[in-house]
């Protein structure tokens, strides 16, 4: 049973995270296209004080529904996760500019907006994870390890005779040990 539950999270756990993440940008993205509507868009406001947050809410807006349906669709995956840490970062700036509104008590109690820009590092990790796979990475419920996978390799070469692993060779005379 637990190499099954195993396999299953093996299967389906990236495409579950993509999709999760994906769901979550997109979700978050759409509501600030409607003011009012987004619990973030004050803080949104407050700490991007310096352009104006009628322009911007917006553009941030697209630009998160922009990465959601990257990881949804899973198309464009480098572009996607680069615009998401970028975003990521824009998160982080209210922890420099506005401590007041995320910490009660510096540096271990947080407010519920603290609460939320801190939840950023499971968002980062995902994406992290997701990003070890742009170039075909998967997850294996059984990995192998580095020195197992030379010793399947030398039993294989031994089981088919091949010289230079001290197994029979398809040459008389080579590859049987001292005393050829």
């Amino acid at each position: 049973l637990d190499r099954a539950i195993t396999r299953w999270m093996a299967r389906y756990g990236l495409i579950v995270l993509r999709l999760g993440l994906g769901i979550v940008f997109f979700w978050f993205g759409a509501l600030k296209l409607v003011p009012g509507l987004s619990p973030a868009e004050e803080l949104v406001r407050n700490t991007t004080y310096f352009v104006e947050p009628d322009l911007f809410l917006p553009l941030l807006a697209i630009w998160e529904m922009v990465i959601g349906l990257g990881l949804i669709f899973g198309k464009f995956m480098r572009i996607t996760l680069l615009l998401l840490f970028l975003q990521m970062a824009g998160t982080a700036l209210p922890l420099v500019i506005l401590p007041e509104a995320v910490w009660t008590t510096f540096p271990y109690a947080l407010t519920l907006e603290g609460q939320y820009i801190i939840k950023n590092l499971v968002l980062i990790g995902a994406a992290l994870v997701l990003g070890a796979t742009v170039r075909g990475g998967r997850l294996d419920a059984e990995p192998r390890t580095e020195v197992r996978q030379r010793q399947v390799h030398i039993v294989r070469r031994l089981r088919q005779g091949l010289p230079g692993q001290g197994g029979r060779s398809a040459q008389p005379g080579r590859g049987r040990g001292v005393g050829d």
